[in-house]
């Protein structure tokens, strides 16, 4: 009598969330920081941006293998959306030195991406690492087991 043992799969995430709900617990986790942020001191400052960089970490470690490509993407993505809803919704939450008095919401929104450029450029950095690693380091992502057979 043979038996068969199932394998389980070993990884960084045994339990991966799909794209969708990843990219939308990112934006949530984001805003609820920018809220958090903004309602203590008025303006995106500190833990905005730390907030922004583990949100950018997270997702590629909470998301399917097979779905990196949207996490890849969503970085920038997420740091405009939420900079230009603090600047719609607070226009005094987005400071940036030498920014006229009367600037408006989409101009807001641009200066407080271009400031917030290092912040943008870690989180992504970091997040495109983080997909490379669980890119090389998944024994069952399809590239992997291509080029064992």
């Amino acid at each position: 009598m043979a038996a068969t043992v199932a394998t389980t799969r070993v990884g960084l995430a045994p339990n991966d969330v799909g794209a969708r709900r990843t990219i939308l617990l990112a934006f949530v986790a984001l805003l609820l920081v920018t809220l958090l942020d903004v309602s203590t001191d008025g303006r995106l400052g500190a833990v905005f941006s730390v907030g922004f960089v583990l949100t950018a970490v997270t997702v590629p470690l909470a998301i399917d293998v097979r779905s990196l490509l949207p996490a890849g993407v969503l970085p920038p993505i997420l740091l405009v959306v939420c900079v230009g809803l603090a600047a719609a919704l607070s226009p005094d939450a987005v400071e940036v030195a030498g920014l006229p008095e009367g600037t408006g919401w989409f101009g807001r929104t641009l200066t407080g991406t271009i400031d917030r450029g290092v912040t943008l450029l870690v989180g992504h950095g970091l997040a495109l690492l983080t997909i490379v690693a669980r890119i090389l380091l998944d024994p069952h992502h399809p590239r992997r087991t291509r080029r064992m057979r």
